[in-house]
């Protein structure tokens, strides 16, 4: 009897938390210092990182400079091919590092327009598109490199980097072929 009654309190006091939790989803998130952004989503965009912007590209057989470079022994990439994907991995960062900064930036403002009390319609509107158009550039950015990446590729380099990345098992073609 006891070790039933011990477990329906134990029972109970995991469906409390769980109905707590479920009632305060952001919870904690009121001390970031942009509302919108984990550190590790401003670290990572400060760093150029790709942050799953590029997974249409990645999952559909389109590989990036940066997994390309990690796994280049594997995929017994040519010196050649090397030096030209570190380029395009340099050009990328080149390109996605002050993006990324624009945007941290970005963000920062319209959390402050809201913290201050000071957004409008207007602001509110302009803020926005502007993000848009930064996050759409840092998109870009990242999937056009991708594309690059894929051209430099052998078709055997390219399904051997499907099934690194665990995309595709040795054996299956998934029924599919990707063109490049």
């Amino acid at each position: 009897m006891r070790r039933l009654l011990l477990l329906a309190a134990a029972l109970l006091a995991t469906f409390s938390a769980a109905s707590a939790q479920s009632s305060q989803p952001y919870g904690g998130l009121e001390q970031r210092p942009i509302k919108a952004l984990s550190h590790q989503q401003v670290d990572d965009l400060r760093g150029g990182r790709g942050m799953g912007l590029a997974l249409a590209a990645e999952l559909n057989g389109y590989p990036g400079p940066s997994h390309v470079l990690e796994l280049g022994d594997r995929l017994d990439l040519t010196a050649d091919q090397r030096v030209q994907v570190q380029r395009l991995f340099d050009q990328m960062k080149q390109e996605a590092i002050p993006l990324g900064h624009k945007l941290v930036a970005q963000e920062r403002e319209l959390d402050n327009l809201f913290a201050t009390r000071a957004v409008t319609s207007e602001s509110l509107k302009t803020t926005i598109a502007a993000i848009a158009e930064t996050q759409g550039q840092l998109r870009e950015s990242h999937l056009k490199y991708h594309l690059s990446t894929a051209a430099l590729l052998n078709q055997g380099q390219m399904q051997r980097y499907a099934e690194l990345r665990g995309y595709q098992r040795a054996d299956d073609t998934g029924g599919h072929k990707h063109r490049h």
